[in-house]
């Protein structure tokens, strides 16, 4: 991936070298040159290898180090003695002195929806390692399932279709119990918008008690509906990351399902979670914008702003609360995939306040028990214009703009780049006054 990250500049470097007969490539290559990179001062960051597509007989390595233009040069002279480069991604700021010192500060972020290869592989817990509390570090069959999983979404790229999952009788009847029990609450603890679009995932993805949605098929379904797709994913991503994927309408969704042992309770995402909790909202259109708005406003944020950014993500699509018919719903995914968690948020015991971003991104998250507090919005529409406006006081020198038709983000910094944009606005006008032209006509006024 490319990124400029604080002080320091973020390079990776794509080549294939020939599979040097038993020997481990990667291993091969990186002892020979270590001691050159240290004398020029590079820090290896990341390496990363896999078989490559082009030929059998090769791989692609994937380096990430922290260097300056100078020092990268010379990297690249020692690589291209033992490797073919054949990509080579700087900082978008690299080449461009005449940049502010605001932007060259700007942590890097994906500019066009492909850029997520680079980011979604970045697995931070889980994956194919389980902690020691984990339900199935035990299970050694369980963990091997696991492994695959893993390897299958560590290998996915942008316009790949997903690879359908011959799901085990164990995961089909786990996922039985989930989907069983999660129904009986779902009529009167769950909002209206997930009531309306639960069943179309069941006509259109096949969701059915005795059978899991293939995540290809949950993708078309939602791209036809909101413009959000499906990618697999690992495990967890870091906020940014995860933050980074909602502002292209992408969803990084897990395919494992939780060991069989506890059926309900998981300690991570799994696919019951991805499939019962979000997907029937991601099929919303004006809870899709929501989720979407917040990532956008993650993009070239600094740390501390992702955070929050995150929490708010965290109190709303994962634990949110509205008001439907003077009554409590719920909206978060972590409630309507969870039966203990759903029934204690509206069990009127519970601690409720009105969700407002600049309280609700200090509160602390809890991934082990129950919420101390829940947020509530008067609806989605209510939740987008408080998200609109903490947005604004997220510091960072530009905004960006997101283009469906190039499924790309438009950075938005400087006079000819805002201009472009008003020149769009204009026709967009244009075409609602041509429209509200001819309703006049048709009702005579």
């Amino acid at each position: 991936f490319k990124s400029c990250y604080k002080n320091f500049n973020f390079w990776t470097c794509k080549g294939t070298q020939t599979l040097p007969g038993e020997n481990n490539g990667k291993q091969h290559i990186f002892s020979l040159r270590w001691d050159q990179l240290r004398e020029n001062h590079v820090n290896l960051v990341h390496i990363e290898s896999r078989k490559s597509k082009r030929r059998n007989s090769e791989f692609e390595i994937y380096v990430d180090c922290d260097s300056n233009h100078e020092q990268l040069n010379e990297i690249i002279q020692l690589l291209q003695k033992h490797v073919n480069v054949v990509d080579m991604e700087p900082p978008d700021n690299s080449c461009l002195p005449e940049e502010s010192k605001e932007m060259s500060n700007v942590p890097w972020f994906p500019k066009k929806i492909s850029d997520l290869d680079n980011c979604a592989n970045r697995v931070l817990m889980y994956g194919s390692e389980l902690d020691a509390d984990h339900p199935g570090f035990k299970d050694n069959v369980y963990r091997k399932r696991r492994k695959y999983f893993a390897d299958l979404a560590m290998a996915y790229k942008h316009g790949d279709p997903i690879p359908r999952i011959e799901f085990t009788e164990e995961e089909v009847k786990t996922w039985g119990v989930v989907y069983r029990e999660l129904n009986k609450l779902y009529p009167t603890h769950a909002c209206r918008e997930y009531l309306k679009n639960l069943p179309l995932l069941s006509k259109y993805c096949e969701c059915r008690e005795d059978n899991i949605p293939q995540l290809e098929d949950v993708s078309r379904f939602l791209r036809e509906r909101t413009g959000f797709t499906i990618r697999p994913v690992a495990g967890y991503l870091s906020p940014r990351d995860f933050l980074a994927g909602l502002a292209f309408r992408v969803f990084h969704c897990t395919q494992y399902v939780r060991h069989s042992s506890d059926p309900l309770y998981t300690p991570e995402p799994d696919t019951c979670h991805e499939l019962l909790g979000h997907v029937p909202l991601l099929a919303e259109p004006s809870f899709a914008q929501f989720s979407q708005e917040i990532g956008l406003a993650s993009l070239g944020a600094l740390d501390d702003s992702v955070q929050k950014l995150a929490t708010c993500y965290f109190f709303t699509v994962e634990f949110g609360l509205c008001k439907q018919e003077g009554q409590l719903r719920a909206y978060g995914a972590g409630l309507l995939s969870s039966i203990s968690e759903l029934k204690h948020a509206l069990s009127g015991n519970a601690r409720i306040m009105p969700f407002d971003p600049k309280v609700t991104s200090k509160q602390e998250c809890i991934i082990t028990m129950f919420q101390d507090v829940y947020f509530v919005s008067d609806s989605f529409e209510e939740a987008k214009v408080r998200m609109r406006e903490f947005a604004k006081t997220i510091k960072r020198p530009f905004t960006v703009r997101y283009n469906p038709y190039t499924q790309s983000v438009d950075v938005l910094k400087d006079t000819p780049s805002i201009n472009s944009v008003v020149e769009e606005l204009r026709h967009e006008l244009d075409i609602v006054g041509d429209a509200l032209s001819r309703l006049n006509k048709q009702l005579g006024v």
